[in-house]
């Protein structure tokens, strides 16, 4: 066994129960609000794999649609992967492009950061999932991993939108154990994470480190209640850079807003979400 995975060991993980927790879960919280069908934006990567294939177990296939959002400049493998797996989920699916919408938005600024037009790719994609829920009389699933949010690499008002989240308390690595135990094709599972806002861009690559020392910092950081120099010590125990910890750290308090309601100034006697704090699905 490696140094690393002695000093920062990844939790125990249970794949068989997790699936059916997370399944029945899943299904009662769509089925309490009336609905029994959700929509799904399919990428070809691994996170929307898995949802799509939580849900379509939940809820049946015939409850599930999935919708492939390509932009112009999007992968051909990303739509090939995004077939794959709703071929095995066995569940309808439509495409529907969003360049038109992009490019008349990216048509009149004089000039666009890749990270922009990423993050109006992302909320073009929420707008088309939400519409289409109305349409379908449906909710939208998300398909956000603990990873991805914890560190901020996801789109406030795009992909972390959703009524009903399945994959939102996974690490990256248990999306992978979960994927394989729900059948996600091998193509999927194997590639390299990447939001496909560019060519060849890959997540790992961007932020310089691995999902797999990633979910080992942020793991023993926030379950195991280590701190930033305790876990920096066992980095470098381990011939990892200590400085990774720290970074982690300033990225998951950087992106809290991501996480949260946004801020409501209070003037009142009872405020939403301070004095008036009720479940969200209290009144159903």
């Amino acid at each position: 066994m490696k140094v690393l995975e002695q000093l920062l060991p990844l939790p125990e993980f249970h794949t068989e129960e997790a699936a059916e927790i997370l399944t029945n879960a899943f299904r009662k919280e769509i089925q309490k609000t009336g609905l029994g069908r959700v929509v799904v934006g399919v990428s070809g990567g691994i996170d929307s794999a898995l949802t799509l294939m939580i849900a379509a177990k939940a809820l049946g296939p015939q409850n599930v649609f999935a919708f492939y959002m390509p932009y112009r400049t999007s992968s051909p493998d990303s739509l090939k992967h995004g077939k794959e797996v709703v071929a095995v989920a066995g569940v309808p699916a439509e495409e529907i492009s969003i360049a038109d919408m992009a490019d008349a938005y990216f048509a009149g600024q004089k000039a666009i950061s890749p990270l922009r037009m990423g993050n109006v790719m992302a909320r073009l994609r929420m707008i088309v999932l939400y519409d289409q829920s109305a349409r379908l009389n449906a909710l939208v699933a998300g398909t956000s991993n603990k990873t991805e949010s914890l560190l901020g690499y996801s789109t406030l008002w795009g992909d972390m939108a959703s009524a009903v989240n399945p994959i939102g308390d996974l690490y990256k690595h248990q999306v992978r154990l979960l994927s394989a135990h729900f059948g996600v094709p091998n193509s999927i599972i194997k590639k390299a994470p990447s939001a496909d806002l560019w060519e060849g861009q890959s997540d790992e690559q961007e932020i310089g480190l691995t999902y797999d020392l990633m979910d080992r910092v942020l793991y023993h950081l926030l379950e195991r209640g280590l701190s930033v120099p305790e876990v920096e010590a066992l980095l470098s125990a381990s011939g990892e850079k200590p400085e990774t910890a720290s970074f982690l750290w300033k990225r998951i308090a950087r992106n809290q807003f991501k996480r949260k309601m946004p801020v409501l100034i209070k003037i009142s006697d009872v405020t939403i979400d301070r004095e008036f704090r009720y479940p969200r699905d209290w009144g159903l």
